[in-house]
């Protein structure tokens, strides 16, 4: 029994998780912050998104754990909480990639 509750939330995790990454400005996000710490304004500039689009998607990628926040005076920075972020957002991408061209051979 305990076994299995284990798994219950080990895959509630893996679900929530999931969900965080379902959208592709939030993985566009952590692509750009995976070169290093950003503001709100930089992120809105560099991936020309509202302001309010981006600070949206960066609550979300926060309360995933996906991003930490690290206050400079006046300004925000957040960056990837930890660098598996970056490669679980490849692996997710070459999965992709491979069963697309899977698809298209039959």
């Amino acid at each position: 029994m305990m076994h299995n509750q284990l798994n219950i939330n080990v895959l509630k995790n893996a679900a929530h998780l999931a969900k965080s990454l379902s959208d592709g400005n939030r993985l566009r996000i952590l692509l750009l912050i995976s070169q290093g710490k950003k503001s709100v304004s930089a992120i809105v500039d560099e991936l020309k998104l509202s302001q309010p689009l981006v600070s949206h998607h960066l609550k979300e990628l926060k309360h995933s754990l996906l991003v930490t926040v690290q206050r400079e005076g006046p300004f925000v920075y957040y960056q990837l909480s930890d660098p598996k972020v970056l490669d679980m957002v490849y692996v997710l991408s070459d999965l992709a990639t491979d069963l697309l061209a899977a698809k298209k051979n039959f």
